[in-house]
């Protein structure tokens, strides 16, 4: 555990407010969930998912004066807590306690009572933790853990809080922190991702709880011996080199003894499908791809994967996209894949529903991880392929069996070419993965598979699946295979990293209007790209405008969970404000075809009859945008 600069708190100024219980008790009620979410997210992740919930409620619940006390009032900025004395100092004490929390324990002194698992709440023969969220609270929730105590409010203060630097610095002194400028600079190496901490990720007020018993409780004359005895054999096996829990590995306590249940746990009950079905098959999905892999007959390695799946542990790693559900198999999960990979063991499942990854490091069972993804429906491109494993910035895939070349193409240099990949049993050869780079985006490397019916492009985009990309007018999009569909995403390849993890299915890129360009500067085009997603929400549409001769389109316009630029409303409408060569600024405005006239109103007046607009302005002026169809219909722009 990290240890932590918390020092003995400032004494109380006589000016401060003074806090009675009453007031205090009203703001604590009033905003507990706010009040816990700030404890478990300032408590050391190395508590465990199940004790931070629990201390958390704890150390909130004992915030509390015991008397009139005063309180240094620092003003949350959010409504209904501005200046709130009652509010500022139940929010001092869970700051406090929880970096007491996370202070070590010494044999020089007593432990502090916030240090001690809590005597209230307890809740017995349940493990409690928060929902899971996606790769990105997992990836802040890891970084917030590399951070220590103080380091970690000052984020929290910031994100969740709102507050400026200076009542943080208030805060974390009144707490007893002593070095808070340290604090205040090892917080910002962190990642800014404020908006994620009001993840249900980190919301220990709404839960999911998972029995903790090995056993059901049988007669009273025999309770006491049976869970004396899991204890002690729970205890031996604990400590046994790779922290496993036996044969089930990672997994959580047994809790079903359900006929159904049992089927979907027994590694002999697997679906495994012969390799030649797919050739006779008139389906061309997950459901025909044969069982690969050096392990398939590893069946400790199996039960492992399926208990887990049914109910992971509390040092499992689970991950999932969004839209899909992370519950056990309803019956015997298909085997796709079981066998090492680089230093892991990896086994991928699928139940007809979702694709489920697990892997488990080559040494043990600690550090496991799950991994689901979304897929019904998937047929053809969608079944092409599935990540094996990520490493070093690699993406290693396995293909369907129908997959006869793989290849690795930069989308954003289309006349590169493409660089062939190995593939052996299925599996491509490492391919660097653009979903993990950082800083500028000067390369997009995607997977180029061909089978018997032609090409297809794939990109990763931080999930299980990788995403099928194609071109032209939504309804009749096609692949992106010929030079001039590769030469049209070009300039559009980075804007696929505002789609990652957001359980994308397909991408599309059209091109839905070209605009000759005033002062004779050319002709730009304006493309709409598309992602849509495996729930069939949450699709999120990109307006970009590219000028003759740039790298990189610019991103205009956005929207999510709109129909615009989609198969059943392909009509799309979008501007910018852009300066010519000459010095002069502009408002450029297109719309699809179909458009019959555009007005512009606002910072900007003017109107165009056609899919058009071109008006003189300045620099920094707001406009909004109407447009009306042939068919008299009214469409706004998109923002």
């Amino acid at each position: 555990m990290q240890s932590q600069d918390v020092a003995k708190r400032p004494a109380a100024s006589p000016t401060d407010p003074v806090v009675d219980v009453e007031q205090a008790e009203a703001a604590l009620v009033e905003h507990y969930p706010r009040l816990v979410r700030l404890a478990y997210l300032v408590l050391p992740p190395s508590l465990g998912r199940n004790r931070r919930v629990l201390t958390a409620h704890a150390l909130t619940q004992r915030a509390l004066p015991r008397g009139r006390a005063s309180a240094s009032v620092i003003p949350a900025q959010s409504t209904g807590r501005d200046g709130d004395p009652g509010y500022a100092f139940v929010r001092l004490q869970v700051v406090r306690t929880a970096l007491e929390a996370g202070l070590p324990l010494t044999f020089r002194a007593w432990p502090k009572r916030s240090q001690l698992p809590p005597l209230l709440p307890q809740v017995r023969g349940l493990r409690l933790f928060p929902r899971s969220g996606g790769a990105d609270e997992l990836a802040l929730d890891q970084r917030l853990s590399a951070l220590s105590g103080p380091a970690r409010a000052v984020y929290v203060l910031r994100g969740l809080e709102k507050l400026p630097d200076g009542d943080v610095r208030r805060v974390l002194a009144a707490a007893g922190v002593a070095e808070v400028d340290a604090a205040l600079r090892e917080a910002d190496e962190a990642p800014v991702r404020y908006e994620l901490l009001d993840s249900p990720e980190f919301d220990p007020c709404s839960l999911h709880a998972r029995p903790t018993d090995l056993m059901r409780r049988r007669q009273h004359g025999k309770a006491a011996l049976a869970a004396a005895a899991a204890v002690a054999v729970c205890g031996a096996l604990l400590a046994l080199p790779g922290g496993g829990w036996g044969p089930d590995g990672a997994a959580a306590p047994a809790y079903a003894e359900n006929p159904a249940a049992e089927a979907a746990l027994n590694p002999g009950r697997l679906t495994r499908i012969a390799p030649t079905a797919w050739e006779s098959s008139a389906r061309k999905d997950f459901s025909v791809w044969p069982a690969r892999g050096d392990l398939t007959n590893d069946t400790a390695l199996l039960r492992r994967a399926l208990a887990v799946w049914a109910r992971p542990g509390e040092s499992v790693q689970v991950s999932a996209t969004p839209g899909t559900p992370s519950g056990g198999p309803a019956g015997p999960p298909q085997l796709l894949y079981a066998g090492t990979v680089d230093n892991a063991r990896v086994v991928i499942l699928y139940d007809g529903l979702r694709i489920a990854r697990y892997a488990e490091p080559k040494d043990g069972t600690k550090g496991a991880a799950l991994d689901f993804a979304r897929v019904d429906g998937a047929t053809g491109s969608e079944a092409n392929a599935v990540v094996l494993d990520r490493a070093d910035g690699n993406v290693r895939y396995l293909t369907a069996p129908w997959v006869r070349k793989a290849a690795e193409r930069d989308l954003q240099k289309p006349n590169a070419g493409a660089l062939p990949m190995t593939l052996t049993d299925g599996i491509t050869s490492p391919l660097a993965s653009p979903a993990q780079q950082t800083g500028a985006c000067t390369s997009w490397n995607v997977l180029q598979l061909t089978d018997d019916t032609g090409t297809r492009l794939m990109s990763d985009l931080g999930e299980l699946v990788p995403a099928h990309l194609t071109a032209g007018r939504p309804g009749s999009a096609h692949e992106v295979s010929g030079a001039e569909t590769q030469h049209a995403w070009a300039p559009f390849a980075c804007s696929l990293g505002a789609m990652r993890s957001l359980g994308v299915r397909s991408v599309n890129a059209w091109q839905y209007a070209e605009q000759p360009l005033p002062d004779a500067s050319g002709a730009a085009a304006w493309v709409c790209t598309r992602a849509e997603t495996w729930r069939g929400g949450g699709e999120r549409v990109l307006a970009q405008f590219h000028t003759p001769g740039g790298t990189y389109g610019a991103v205009v316009a956005k929207a999510q969970d709109v129909a615009a630029c989609g198969a059943r409303d392909p009509q799309v409408l979008a501007g910018v404000l852009w300066k010519s060569a000459a010095g002069n600024w502009f408002l450029l405005a297109a719309g699809s075809e179909g458009t019959q006239s555009i007005r512009a109103t606002g910072g900007v007046t003017g109107s165009a009859r056609g899919g058009l607009l071109a008006v003189k302005t300045k620099q920094g002026v707001q406009a909004e945008l109407k447009g009306t169809l042939d068919d008299g219909t009214k469409i706004a722009g998109l923002r």
